[in-house]
């Protein structure tokens, strides 16, 4: 039993690092298609401004909120006997591996696709010319569509981020994570003092999500369709993940009983033949 557990972990982190390769391997190995642009192409001349939400405060507030409801929900639920697992392993911690392993999955499977656009399309941000800061004498705009290969002086890495606008890796991330809780808390917390707190949790959850998606256009680092797909994008795979990979919304069964040891049955006598013991005639009176 023991064995197949294994084999059944090793399956699940082998899954995890499958879905997130992509997210991994694309930074390291592949650079963004090299798009050109019209010289009057108003929609990348907006300047260069700090990130409202950078993507230190962005892993904070969703980690720090995963861990928190998440690890809180799953404690709720099982010492409050609403949640119970056939594992012979703490009933906890194997809910939560579950639900922490499921979630992680998503993630993974979000942000691949996200790469995988930013990468393929190498769309110009709002802010591409102020990061690239072309030299324009080497520019010839007559001839409508022009490269910006080797004319940039910006710095090569900065040059490098301004072609992944599309689509918004912060809303699609966003929204992956304030969604997939939102959703965990509205199967956990069921109780009836919960009428209105669960949607109050519900609410800050989303807002937080579109406040963060809606800077990113604020700060010019995104087209608002970067953004509008990037948010569609996260509830898709957050739907999907708690509705065909997690168990939130399924009907559980009664937690299986192990049953006795076949030796401790057979030690047990029987009635019916301590029954048939006493009535046989060696045991009446006077018989010999």
């Amino acid at each position: 039993m023991m064995e197949k557990r294994k084999i059944f972990v090793l399956v699940d982190f082998a899954c995890v690092l499958a879905v997130s390769l992509p997210f991994v391997i694309m930074p390291l190995l592949h650079k963004p298609y090299q798009r050109g642009l019209y010289c009057d192409d108003e929609s990348i001349r907006y300047p260069y401004r700090g990130e409202t939400i950078s993507h230190g405060m962005m892993a904070g507030v969703t980690i720090t909120c995963s861990v928190l409801i998440i690890a809180s929900g799953e404690a709720y639920s099982v010492y409050s006997k609403h949640l119970h697992s056939n594992s012979d392993f703490n009933q906890y911690l194997s809910a939560l591996y579950k639900v922490v392993g499921t979630f992680i999955f998503g993630a993974g499977v979000s942000q691949s696709i996200t790469d995988l656009a930013k990468y393929t399309v190498g769309r110009l941000r709002p802010n591409f010319l102020a990061v690239c800061d072309p030299d324009w004498n080497k520019i010839n705009c007559s001839t409508g569509y022009v490269m910006l290969e080797s004319v940039c002086r910006g710095s090569p890495r900065n040059v490098t981020e301004s072609r992944l606008s599309f689509y918004s890796g912060h809303s699609s991330f966003g929204m992956y994570c304030m969604l997939f809780l939102a959703l965990y808390v509205h199967a956990r917390l069921v109780a009836k003092w919960a009428r209105l707190l669960r949607p109050t949790i519900q609410f800050f959850l989303i807002s937080f999500a579109l406040f963060v998606a809606y800077t990113r256009v604020s700060d010019y680092m995104h087209h608002w369709s970067d953004v509008l797909v990037g948010l569609l994008q996260g509830a898709l795979i957050a739907t999907l993940n708690v509705r065909y990979v997690s168990d939130f919304f399924k009907r559980r069964l009664p937690r299986v009983q192990r049953r006795p040891q076949q030796d401790e049955l057979e030690c047990k006598p029987s009635l019916h033949a301590a029954d048939l013991e006493r009535n046989n005639h060696y045991s009446l009176p006077g018989a010999t």
